[in-house]
């Protein structure tokens, strides 16, 4: 797997995970009866925990900073 995921992308992924891991646990927003959508946030953090989208690698899209020319 080549990593396409930057670090920018990398610490809203495992921000994100965590705020839908909370919901799921009740801690945001207890009692709504969708809080079983909020195991959705496993997603964002395994991409993040391996540095590589799946999704990004099926549409060439990398979030990883570019290396500069050297002169």
């Amino acid at each position: 797997m080549t990593r396409n995921v930057g670090n920018v992308d990398q610490i809203v992924r495992i921000v994100v995970g965590l705020a839908l891991i909370a919901f799921a646990l009740g801690w945001i927003f207890p009692g709504t009866g969708l809080n079983w959508l909020g195991w959705i946030g496993i997603v964002p953090l395994a991409t993040a925990a391996v540095s590589s989208c799946p999704a990004y690698s099926i549409f060439g899209v990398s979030t990883c900073e570019k290396p500069s020319p050297e002169a």
